[in-house]
């Protein structure tokens, strides 16, 4: 598993907690909390076995960040009530998604040109971010429906006001990622998200090989 050195200590304490949860959730029969700590592990450690199945590498912000929402989103979200603890909990949490899967989807459209920002106009990569940081959105949404439906679970909490409302944040947090990409695409440094790309660029060189000036 290709991995930038020094694994955060604080993804492996979450993943430990994850498991001795889970295990003994199961002992006790607890089987809601088992199968929610299980389902947040596995969803967890989905991005670096899929690096390591793709030969990527991914920078330790990115897999601390997707741990820690994993834990924040299933784990606490679900299992310790959070949504209905704190009234922000849902709207950061469907926002900082948003963003993140428009900047994976920046990243992955670029991957097809091979950093060739020339092949394709940064209007257009931005607009791909945008599209999938909504799509992931409104599949999570069908998720939420089917879970209600299916399972009498409580997910979108107030129906079709709630629902409405996180595409809105997905709105703003795609918005967000796809001028992001734009604006590093036009030699502009894009704070601290820009960063976050030229890092996972960086360190994935390979795949963009005809970006080799922002590179160095």
């Amino acid at each position: 598993m290709k991995v930038i050195p020094n694994t955060s200590s604080t993804m492996l304490i979450i993943w430990t907690l994850l498991l001795l949860t889970g295990l003994i959730s199961l002992g006790l029969a607890r089987w809601s909390l088992a199968f929610v700590s299980l389902t947040t592990l596995s969803l967890a450690l989905v991005p670096p076995l899929l690096a390591a199945r793709w030969s990527l590498t991914l920078p330790l912000p990115f897999l601390l960040f997707t741990t820690l929402f994993c834990f924040a989103s299933i784990f606490l979200g679900e299992a310790f009530d959070f949504y209905e603890r704190l009234w922000w909990w849902d709207l950061a949490l469907h926002g900082s998604s948003a963003v993140g899967f428009g900047l994976m989807g920046f990243l992955f459209a670029f991957m097809l040109f091979e950093g060739d920002r020339f092949a394709a106009p940064p209007s257009a990569i931005a607009l791909i971010s945008f599209c999938v940081a909504m799509t992931v959105g409104a599949t999570w949404e069908i998720f939420e429906f089917t879970m209600d439906a299916g399972l009498g679970m409580n997910m979108q909490k107030s129906g079709l006001s709630d629902t409405m409302g996180d595409l809105i944040l997905n709105a703003f947090g795609g918005l967000i990622a796809s001028v992001t990409g734009y604006l590093y695409l036009r030699q502009s440094p894009a704070g601290l998200l820009g960063r976050g790309l030229s890092q996972f660029i960086k360190v994935n060189s390979r795949l963009y090989r005809k970006y080799k000036n922002r590179l160095k």
